[in-house]
């Protein structure tokens, strides 16, 4: 697997780069993993966090660079560790030994052949928890072709539904097109939904959609498409946690968080288009607070 990083073509960026001579692309990441952060996370959709906590592994380095990123520090490779793969095996394990109810990779895109290699490290060795990939929806079919057989639940976000507000936010005016399929390739590996005794999600796709200040019409066309393409067949979590940091300062549009009733108004709208499988977040989730230290813990 490896070998992708001689040309590196993960995402729709479609760099180019030798990662494996040194090269790096639009994400900026090497050849190496480089982790923020492993631990158990309580603040996942409740079907992944349980009582018992998801098994976050967060890694560095992303393929969108969205301006308003909510996890700047790893985002953009501040923070994190450059670690072997047979070290993120053990990290899976020992999340698993932890309690975690899966194994939640965090932005992964650009380190798909690395994780496949330690997936199947840590299976040898014992892992048998359910795989998470929690993405920003950028993605290519073909590479998610690739995880079939490894992943058992997708997050993936789906940020935009206007390809101005994707180049302008993103600097990726074919988002929309791009997570439209690889959503669909998601659905069609995975298939509906399945939970344990404990309502713990095993299998699914829950595509996470998170309001943007000023983009409220575009959540609601985002929201109609989703539920007529997919229906049941996928959760929706709509997220009002949206949080203005500095990097904001040249949008000042972006420069503020997204009104109670505005978020209420779009639950609304959800209900009425008849989406039952979703998740909502509570007042106050708009807070530094509910953002993790990326302080290197479990790495």
């Amino acid at each position: 697997m490896l070998e992708l990083l001689k040309e590196c073509r993960l995402c729709p960026r479609n760099c180019g780069v030798d990662r494996s001579n040194g090269q790096r692309g639009f994400c900026g990441a090497g050849a190496s993993v480089r982790v923020g952060r492993a631990a158990l996370h309580m603040w996942e959709e409740p079907c992944l966090s349980g009582a018992s906590g998801s098994g976050t592994v967060f890694f560095s380095y992303c393929t969108l660079q969205c301006v308003y990123c909510q996890n700047a520090q790893i985002s953009q490779g501040h923070a994190g560790k450059e670690i072997t793969v047979e070290r993120l095996a053990e990290i899976f394990l020992e999340l698993q030994q932890q309690g975690a109810n899966n194994i939640n990779l965090v932005t992964p895109t650009h380190y798909l052949p690395q994780i496949i290699n330690a997936l199947d490290i840590a299976r040898k060795d014992g892992l048998r928890l359910p795989i998470v990939y929690n993405t920003s929806g950028y993605e290519k079919p073909d590479m998610i072709q690739k995880l079939a057989g490894y992943v058992d639940v997708y997050l993936p976000d789906f940020k935009y539904y206007s390809a101005d507000s994707a180049k302008k936010y993103s600097a990726a005016p074919d988002y929309i097109e791009a997570a439209k399929q690889a959503l669909e390739t998601m659905v069609r590996q995975v298939g509906k939904p399945q939970f344990d005794d404990n309502g713990i999600m095993t299998k699914g796709v829950i595509v996470r959609h998170l309001i943007l200040p000023g983009c409220y019409e575009e959540s609601k066309q985002l929201l109609a498409y989703l539920h007529q393409q997919y229906g049941d067949d996928i959760y929706i979590s709509l997220m009002n946690q949206y949080t203005p940091f500095a990097q904001v300062k040249n949008y000042p549009e972006l420069n503020c968080k997204i009104p109670q009733k505005t978020y209420e108004q779009i639950i609304d709208y959800a209900v009425e288009l008849g989406i039952e499988n979703g998740f909502i977040q509570e007042e106050g989730t708009a807070e530094e607070s509910f953002i993790p230290d990326f302080d290197g813990q479990g790495v």
